[in-house]
């Protein structure tokens, strides 16, 4: 298929301006399209023995009109990727456990899984004998209080005065220890009856988010420390990445990286922390990836692939991977220098973002081919078999 594409190229490029010229050892350039001048390159000795057989000889507008693309070979700083495993996991900054402080039994459910809460909004309703009694030592210490407060400090002790207060903030402080809530207590002592000392109270979601466990029933006695229920905000998840310790040294907390979604695609993220301690089975190290999850595509428990840049290398000189071919069976660019396009033989080293290191053959500011150069290789290998025949 690649071939029938070249041919068509082939056919396309027939009325186009521009010269095939023989390298070293042809006795006359062999014309590709009619010119109207001699090239005058036909005994290679412009070029060197160190070119590549052969050019083309195309201007800026022919370049253009076939998708040639030329840009300046530069030094730049690259960052390698690295791919690992990873797993969903929920972002523990955002999510919250809905606990009792008191042994209580349930007695009301107000929100169920899957349910979107907000900060503040009502759960469940609980009930106990320990509130019921610290309510009640309140609104007797309020009362107290209200009482030598209004007699004022010229009719009451001092030490009588102080003592009602501590009195008052200390039975206050048990019954918001105990699991109620400022606004909770607030009603209680407006009230100011001590029938409303029954021990119930409720609990309430502490931030925004979905709740993503409930496992109680109504009824059911709740130690303290037992988990009613669990509330996250999935907005921003977490991905665990695993890397060796040699990895995990060459990123950087802000690096960029990506996480393939179950559907393949990708979704973009940062690094946010690095962790410290190596897995003792594994022997590697966690990378802490935040991902932007507002359209619901991650969940937590999932098992997905990450690339994580790297810290960016020294300077070096380096071209995109579309502008090296394997030509003659070894690697090369396409060299413009005018309206000539040499193939210019390089030495390659790794791959990294996209683009090719050059260890020789080019130097920063020349210009070299970075879009169509399989183009310009199947019109010189074209050309070469027809001169085989010719022969």
């Amino acid at each position: 298929m690649r071939y029938l594409i070249s041919l068509i190229a082939l056919l396309a490029l027939a009325s186009q301006p521009f010269t095939l010229v023989a390298g070293p050892g042809h006795d006359e350039p062999a014309t590709y399209a009619d010119t109207d001048a001699e090239t005058g390159h036909g005994d290679g000795d412009e070029h060197g023995e160190e070119e590549a057989e052969g050019h083309l000889e195309m201007d800026a507008e022919a370049r253009a009109r076939q998708g040639i693309v030329t840009a300046p070979v530069r030094r730049q700083r690259l960052s390698a990727l690295v791919t690992a495993p990873a797993e969903v996991t929920l972002n523990l900054y955002r999510s919250a456990q809905v606990t009792p402080r008191i042994p209580a039994q349930v007695v009301a459910r107000h929100a169920r899984l899957g349910d979107s809460v907000k900060p503040g909004q009502k759960l469940v309703t609980l009930s106990s004998v320990d509130m019921a009694d610290a309510q009640g030592a309140l609104l007797i210490a309020d009362r107290e209080w209200q009482r030598v407060r209004k007699l004022g400090r010229k009719v009451v002790s001092e030490r009588r005065y102080i003592e009602a207060q501590v009195a008052r903030q200390q039975a206050y402080a048990r019954v918001l220890a105990y699991g109620m809530s400022e606004r909770q207590i607030d009603a209680l002592l407006r009230e100011a009856k001590l029938q409303r000392a029954d021990g119930s109270f409720d609990l309430s979601s502490p931030i925004e988010g979905r709740v993503i466990s409930d496992a109680f029933v109504v009824g059911e006695l709740a130690e303290p420390g037992t988990l009613l229920f669990e509330i996250t905000d999935e907005s921003r998840l977490w991905v665990e990445a695993r890397v060796s310790a040699e990895q995990a040294a060459e990123i950087d907390v802000g690096a960029a990286a990506r996480v393939r979604t179950a559907d393949g695609n990708w979704v973009e993220g940062r690094v946010i922390q690095r962790h410290h301690r190596v897995d003792e089975t594994t022997r590697t190290l966690a990378i802490r990836i935040e991902v932007d999850n507002r359209e619901d595509r991650l969940h937590p428990g999932e098992f997905l692939e990450v690339a994580i840049e790297t810290r960016a290398s020294a300077p070096v000189v380096a071209v995109p991977e579309s502008a090296v071919v394997l030509f003659q069976g070894a690697p090369a660019v396409f060299k413009l220098e005018g309206d000539e396009l040499h193939p210019q033989p390089v030495e390659i080293g790794p791959q990294r973002a996209g683009h090719v290191l050059i260890d020789a053959g080019l130097e920063p500011g020349e210009e070299v081919v970075v879009k169509g150069a399989f183009l310009l290789k199947s019109l010189l290998l074209k050309s070469q078999m027809g001169e085989g025949h010719g022969h």
